[in-house]
């Protein structure tokens, strides 16, 4: 049996992958696992592979954009490097988050492109 916060996350990535479709960006990979990390979706748009993180809250106390931590960064460009160098690909990459706050009546979705650089220092 899934617990409350698995099923949360996995219909919060339903969602922010129907949502990237709808603005034209292909699904390249869902849960791409890489050594140590997991990245939620790996998309391409407009000739870019994006990196996406997508945070998921059932509240609206927080903002979950503000849970990609500096540590969990340097793993998304970790793996986004080693995705990119695997498949042979040369396009930028660029790393977005995707926050949703799923409300019993409402469910608002926010984009944040370019969300973090890839060479901050860590």
């Amino acid at each position: 049996m899934k617990n409350n916060n698995k099923v949360t996350g996995e219909i919060g990535e339903q969602l922010a992958c129907d949502f990237l479709l709808n603005k034209g960006f292909e699904i390249l990979e869902r849960n791409f696992r890489q050594h140590k990390t997991e990245v939620d979706i790996i998309a391409k748009h407009q000739n870019c592979l994006v990196i996406v993180e997508v945070k998921t809250r059932n509240s609206n106390l927080v903002n979950p954009e503000n849970a990609v931590s500096k540590a969990k960064q340097k793993t998304l460009v970790e793996a986004a490097l080693l995705y990119q160098e695997s498949n042979e690909l040369t396009c930028e990459i660029r790393f977005d988050i995707i926050a949703i706050i799923k409300l019993k009546t409402e469910t608002e979705i926010l984009h944040f492109e370019d969300a973090f650089y890839p060479y901050t220092t860590y």
